[in-house]
């Protein structure tokens, strides 16, 4: 298909091709192997002098089927399909790196690739430094001389701090530096970082990709010199996607615009809503014009995104009390379904950071996260007021006994 298609059309009309059956749907490929015609065409397979698939931990037409889709809807070369958004971000960065490199990467990150950085890597001797996501001035100044790969999140979880690609891409080719952007938060419908310069792009599939929290999956999008490296690690380490995770991924793309937009236009609204709310000490959204890094996010992103932060008055306590308040809001360690998520960072996905080490992203202890669904906007905002209510009442009564 013409990759002049717009976004909607090649993301419902990019397809594997037609088997003999003449199928509209792509079909489910549950298979551990593929057969050879003869010795010398398995001899020919394993050579790479012929394509196709031979085992499913190497490629399967379902996993071809989803990063085909992904990569041309990113805008990269080439693609490697994961297991899960975690073995995409590890593999994405083991796979490239060696004993005596460096990465520079963003304060701001999701907690398990924090641990891979501090825990996993230190044992293989691969440092790293972080920068404060918003200090430009910072970056250029820790590169090292074996400083490899820059890595990023934005916009950031949980702190929703965003990163300027156009500028960092500029910094990594002038270093000669591979910048890796996990772009989970945003997908390739509200952001393209490869447009910007970025080299790989991750992203946690089970997130906005699948968007109805029915698998886990993960991606490598980017250019072919390092995917063809990656594709060599994962298919030698295993972290391969199932046929039928990577299908039901094909078929979720197909409505990624629809439901991204209403996910934004619910987001944009609540966080409209609770700004200056009597019990939050603040609210931060990409779309909103109090967000400090408002303009970047016009420029670089289509819409806000689909998660919305605020801090509840009461500290700690309070923001565990308001989850606890909830009845329709689900309590759940995942983000970018259709169901409305909220979660308390300081006691869940960033408890293992120290406090110290919490509070430099932005992580206070009644900060709340809310990944906003496709439910109707008023029956999300009527339970979000109604824990802000409870939890108050809760809160006061236990510091009066």
């Amino acid at each position: 298909m013409s990759e002049k298609k717009h976004f909607e059309t090649q993301a419902v009309r990019i397809q594997t091709d037609n088997s003999l059956h003449r199928e509209h749907a792509a079909p489910i490929y549950m298979t551990s192997s593929f057969t050879f015609e003869d010795a010398e065409h398995a001899r020919a397979m394993f050579a790479d002098e012929v394509e196709g698939n031979i085992y499913t931990r190497f490629s399967n037409p379902n996993t071809n089927d989803f990063i085909e889709k992904l990569a041309r809807l990113e805008g990269t070369e080439d693609g490697v399909a994961t297991a899960s958004g975690m073995s995409a971000m590890f593999s994405s960065m083991a796979a490239l790196l060696q004993q005596g490199d460096h990465i520079l990467a963003s304060r701001s990150l999701f907690g398990s690739t924090h641990q891979i950085l501090t825990q996993i890597f230190t044992k293989w001797g691969i440092e790293h430094t972080y920068a404060d996501i918003d200090k430009a001035e910072m970056w250029e100044s820790l590169i090292r001389p074996n400083t490899k790969m820059i890595f990023v999140e934005t916009p950031s979880n949980p702190g929703l701090d965003l990163v300027d690609l156009e500028w960092l891409g500029e910094l990594a080719d002038h270093h000669g530096l591979i910048l890796n952007v996990d772009n989970c938060f945003a997908t390739p419908y509200l952001q393209k970082p490869a447009a910007y310069g970025a080299h790989l792009v991750c992203h946690s599939a089970t997130k906005f990709i699948d968007g109805q929290g029915r698998t886990i999956g993960g991606a490598i999008l980017g250019d072919r010199d390092l995917i063809e490296k990656v594709r060599f690690f994962a298919r030698h380490t295993g972290p391969a996607l199932s046929p039928f995770n990577a299908w039901l991924l094909s078929k979720s793309l197909e409505t990624l615009p629809v439901r991204m937009e209403k996910h934004c236009e619910n987001a944009l609204r609540i966080a409209e809503y609770l700004e200056g709310h009597e019990e939050l000490s603040a609210v931060k959204y990409p779309f909103l014009k109090s967000h400090p890094q408002y303009d970047l996010a016009q420029k670089q992103m289509k819409y806000g995104g689909g998660l919305i932060t605020f801090e509840v008055k009461g500290g700690l306590e309070r923001g565990k009390s308001f989850l606890d308040h909830l009845n329709m809001i689900s309590l759940t360690a995942n983000l970018g379904d259709t169901r409305t998520i909220a979660t308390h960072p300081a006691s869940t996905t960033h408890s293992k950071l120290t406090d110290e080490e919490r509070l430099q992203v932005g992580i206070t202890p009644g900060l709340v996260r809310v990944s906003v669904g496709l439910e109707n906007v008023n029956d999300i905002l009527e339970d979000i007021e109604n824990a802000l209510g409870q939890s108050k009442l809760a809160t006061t009564v236990v510091n009066e006994l």
